[in-house]
């Protein structure tokens, strides 16, 4: 009788590529490239290898220069040799068409950049109709431009789909033919997600103005802050949170009570560093529930060692969708989390963020904060009763000012042994 083995799946293997950049030194292009490695990772990726090049700016043609593409061209030759295969090459900044053009035929192998990475990842996770019309609408945006893209095979019937180029006499017409065809396609398709998107804005605002008169309290920060599970505790439900980058895509809203005062919580999907400009316009609809909210709860990292920098991502992206200027809270999330490196006594250098003390780091962000900053560990519950204290004072004074003549006070009624509450 044959026994069958059931062979381990492997996780297609990549490569990573950054620079050093007059704007970018070598410490923000790590940093950054951890995070292109954990977006790697979110979407199925097992990353091999990094390689940086020190330049004043991209090379307009193939991003890095010439002789770093062979340095990574020889080393994916090598790891084929070896029978590891490398199975994409993905780039920390949106390339050109031109430059995917270039880099692709040079290497012989699929290339991303950090866009259609996101992107990817974007259309892993979307889950409802609404997530993935949007998801779809900033792909075909991405694609659109790079329609005149070859793939590293090298033959006549690909050369007449490009059109045009040199060595291409006799081939032109249908080249141009299929690229207008395809285009043409593409902007039909956009036509009809755009008109998919604008009936769901309705149906959305029509589902807000029915919610009554509920104060409108957001969760927005950097994705993989904790704001789903942040969430999940304050409204008592089960909300979808995971250890990977952009878990929540669709705005989750639940109706919560703090001691006798209702309110609305949504959690929106998470902002990033260089987040596609498409994506921000596709996701319209979900982020009218941050631009519509009476107040913000920003959740910060600070276990994170670059959280400073996540917190002017979040603002400026805040900024862009015209949400600047609303009540906001600091919340400082993982605190249970939060490491420092402990100066020597005879340690004469200046003292930076790392070797700061937890309580340092708190009051010094406290200082400039006042009573906008709160310290909380969602995973272990630390500070929740704070946290929740200060919520119920901001939306009761908000609801005040905003509804004067309506009581937000609730009077509960007992019926049996089940308890409902009315305005």
């Amino acid at each position: 009788m044959k026994e069958f083995v059931i062979s381990e799946v492997r996780a297609e293997t990549a490569v990573l590529v950054g620079l050093v950049t007059k704007t970018q030194d070598e410490r923000k292009t790590n940093e950054y490239l951890d995070e292109l490695a954990f977006l790697a990772e979110t979407a199925g990726a097992e990353v091999v290898k990094r390689f940086t090049q020190k330049l004043d700016q991209a090379h307009s043609v193939t991003y890095v220069g010439k002789g770093k593409l062979e340095e990574i061209r020889e080393y994916i030759r090598n790891e084929e040799e070896a029978e590891r295969e490398v199975g994409m090459v993905i780039f920390d900044d949106e390339l050109s068409a031109k430059q995917i053009r270039n880099i692709e035929a040079e290497l012989k192998i699929k290339i991303l950049d950090r866009t259609s990475l996101i992107l990817d990842i974007f259309a892993m996770r979307a889950q409802t109709a609404n997530a993935k019309t949007q998801v779809e609408l900033a792909q075909y945006k991405y694609m659109l431009p790079r329609l005149q893209r070859c793939g590293p095979t090298w033959n006549a019937r690909v050369v007449a789909r490009c059109g045009g180029g040199k060595g291409s006499v006799g081939l032109r017409g249908p080249g141009e033919t299929q690229l207008e065809m395809d285009r043409r396609i593409i902007l039909n398709r956009m036509s009809l997600l755009k008109e998919r998107l604008a009936e769901i804005d309705k149906q959305k605002s029509t589902q807000r103005k029915n919610r009554g008169r509920l104060i409108r309290v957001a969760l927005v920060g950097y994705t993989n802050v904790g704001k789903s599970t942040l969430m999940t505790l304050l409204s008592k439900s089960e909300v979808f949170a995971e250890n990977k980058l952009f878990a929540t895509l669709d705005t989750t809203v639940r109706k919560v009570i703090i001691e006798n005062l209702p309110f609305l919580l949504s959690d929106t999907v998470g902002f990033i560093r260089k987040l596609p400009t498409d994506l921000v316009d596709s996701f319209k609809s979900t982020l009218d529930e941050v631009r519509e909210a009476d107040l913000l709860l920003h959740i910060v990292d600070i276990s994170h060692p670059d959280f400073e920098e996540q917190i002017e991502v979040v603002n400026k992206t805040l900024a862009d969708i015209g949400a600047a200027g609303k009540p906001m809270i600091l919340v400082f999330n993982k605190i249970d989390a939060y490491t420092y490196i402990e100066k020597a006594a005879d340690d004469l250098t200046p003292r930076t963020k790392e070797n700061l003390t937890l309580e340092e780091l708190m009051k010094t962000w406290m200082a400039k904060m006042e009573d906008n900053c709160l310290f909380i560990s969602a995973r272990e519950k630390i500070n929740m009763e704070e946290l929740k204290s200060v919520v119920y004072q901001r939306v009761k004074e908000l609801h005040v000012q905003k509804y004067p003549y309506n009581d937000f006070f609730i009077r509960p009624t007992k019926k049996k042994f089940n308890f409902s509450y009315e305005l």
